[in-house]
């Protein structure tokens, strides 16, 4: 009889001593679950040291950047999503140049170039050329392709390697004098308004005449 007590007395110790080994186990197992999911969750956290997603016109300099708008299609960031000529369009400073590209059919070639530098006047620079000789311009194809692609430079230059003398797509060359943040093009006949306007293909300055070969 004793032996049989002893030995159920053994045996409810061992259960016991079972049960809180594998309580232990499973403690251990969930503070590791949870370490592990709280790992996982601080990974996939975004760090502040990402770029930011709306800085396109960090680096534009000018008194004329003031009037692109803020937001849309002809904003900074608008513009830096698409190539050149479709970025244009959407600039409201812009509207003469881009019915001009259109007219001769370059909105493909510029669209489509790999990297570009483009000297964009401004609607205020066409109105400086007297109606009846612009609607002429307009009308004659070739003379007007002529003057578009001497305002595009192969390459993307910024503002530190934008003076010298530049070799256009119509096959003349326009000096550009400057630094910093103020430059004139093509024997100081035009001055940056607005420079260093990234879009996906190009980097845009805008200009305050239009240069005529």
């Amino acid at each position: 009889m004793k032996r049989t007590i002893l030995r159920q007395s053994g045996a409810a110790a061992a259960v016991l001593a079972l049960s809180v080994t594998l309580a232990a186990c499973g403690s251990d197992d969930e503070s590791s679950n949870s370490a592990g999911e709280d790992t996982s969750s601080e990974s996939e956290a975004p760090t502040s040291e990402e770029p930011a997603a709306d800085d396109a016109g960090a680096q534009t300099f000018g008194e004329g950047c003031s009037l692109i708008p803020d937001d849309g299609a002809g904003s900074f960031n608008g513009m830096a999503t698409e190539p050149v000529a479709t970025a244009a369009s959407g600039n409201p400073l812009l509207k003469t140049l881009v019915t001009a590209v259109g007219e001769a059919g370059l909105v493909d070639t510029l669209n489509s170039a790999e990297a570009l530098t483009v000297f964009a006047p401004t609607d205020d620079a066409f109105a400086k050329i007297p109606e009846k000789d612009l609607n002429a311009v307009l009308a004659d194809k070739e003379l007007l392709t002529q003057i578009l692609t001497g305002h595009v430079v192969a390459g993307q230059l910024g503002p530190d390697e934008l003076s010298g003398e530049l070799e256009t797509l119509a096959g003349n060359t326009i000096e550009v004098k400057g630094s910093d943040e103020s430059f004139t093009v093509a024997d100081e006949e035009a001055n940056v308004l607005c420079g260093n306007i990234p879009t996906s293909n190009a980097t845009v300055y805008v200009i305050d005449t239009v240069l005529m070969p």
